[in-house]
């Protein structure tokens, strides 16, 4: 009866446990020029564990996936799933397959992979991502779930204001503008200075205020995206990149570096190595995640660039930024994770 039912069963070339069958289709091509070096130091320390065949042929398809996301992310997705074939135990591997297929638009595969990444590495540096594919496999109730839960107290700056716009885009996907707009408004909404995730998180408050049909406030909240830009020169204000295509240099600026596709984790990584090489699966305890967290908070705030506006200041916006009551403490499960999220994805299986 089983062997009936894999018979009826279509094949799925996404399917990571099908992806050694003999049936599969051919790995994408890699460029004459790529050695499998080019990747940082970490993500190679990562990868040490691989035999030399392996590593090689798993280095070289993570170098091609960050040549390409940008680009052609359907196509930097099929070189991640051709780098997990044979490096699909490694966090930084899967890690990798999770955001080219979120780039790509495949969030099915994308929520897979970045579980599995949580589950592997310990790490929440992509539950705003998996909250986001919720999203975007039409499950935006589970979204606000993952986004309300405590666990989100576990992220960084950035991370919070990544779930604070997911969140506000879910409640926008169930009709609640209002909840919407109130999920913007964080601490992190400052109209009077700018931050890396300050001229997103002022366009998707002035997105929410359009649609309540706020526009004069959402025209003051677009003008400040600029001026924020500005500031940070980002955006239109960006410095335009000047390398000396010496000998040398001209190889180099061919080489994108690993941290193109994959984001550097929370590791603490010493003089050699072997530090960096530490078991991927291993995690700190929930008292050093708090307290790294609200570090990166204090720095964040501390570097925040002042963003001067004559209108801004004559014209103070409206409060905007309620205080959060406070929290008892995140009770972590093993590796970080949260109990409700994983006894959810437990349910799915």
């Amino acid at each position: 009866m089983r062997d009936e039912e894999n018979a009826r069963r279509p094949h799925n070339p996404a399917d990571l446990r099908s992806s050694n069958s003999p049936e599969r289709g051919r790995s994408p091509e890699i460029d004459d020029d790529v050695t499998g070096k080019e990747l940082d130091r970490i993500t190679r320390a990562e990868l040490r564990y691989l035999d030399d065949v392996n590593n090689e042929w798993v280095s070289k398809h993570l170098v091609m996936a960050g040549r390409l996301i940008d680009i052609d992310p359907q196509l930097a997705y099929e070189h991640t799933i051709a780098a997990s074939r044979r490096g699909g135990r490694v966090a930084v591997v899967r890690e990798a397959v999770g955001l080219a297929a979120y780039a790509a638009g495949e969030f099915a595969e994308a929520l897979r992979e970045f579980r599995t990444h949580r589950r592997i590495s310990g790490s929440n540096l992509h539950l705003p991502r998996i909250a986001d594919a919720e999203r975007g496999i039409g499950r935006p109730g589970k979204t606000l779930e993952i986004a309300h839960s405590e666990v989100v107290e576990t992220l960084d700056t950035n991370g919070k204001v990544e779930m604070a716009m997911v969140a506000s885009g879910a409640q926008n996907d169930l009709g609640d503008l209002k909840a919407a707009l109130a999920e913007l408004e964080i601490p992190q909404l400052d109209i009077n200075r700018a931050f890396s995730y300050s001229p997103r998180l002022f366009s998707a408050y002035a997105d929410a205020l359009e649609n309540l049909g706020r526009n004069e406030e959402a025209v003051k909240w677009r003008k400040q995206i600029s001026v924020a830009e500005e500031a940070l020169g980002t955006g239109e204000f960006a410095e335009p990149d000047i390398i000396d295509l010496g000998e040398d240099d001209e190889a180099d600026a061919r080489r994108p570096r690993a941290r193109d596709i994959v984001e550097p984790e929370n590791l603490t990584v010493d003089g050699d190595e072997d530090a960096a090489a530490a078991d991927t699966a291993d995690t700190t305890d929930g008292d050093e995640e708090d307290a790294s967290a609200e570090a990166a908070d204090t720095v964040a705030d501390d570097d925040a660039l002042e963003v001067v506006d004559a209108d801004a200041l004559a014209e103070p916006a409206e409060e905007l930024n309620p205080e959060l009551e406070d929290e008892a403490p995140v009770a972590e499960a093993p590796n970080g994770a949260s109990p409700a999220i994983d006894q959810d994805e437990n349910d799915e299986k």
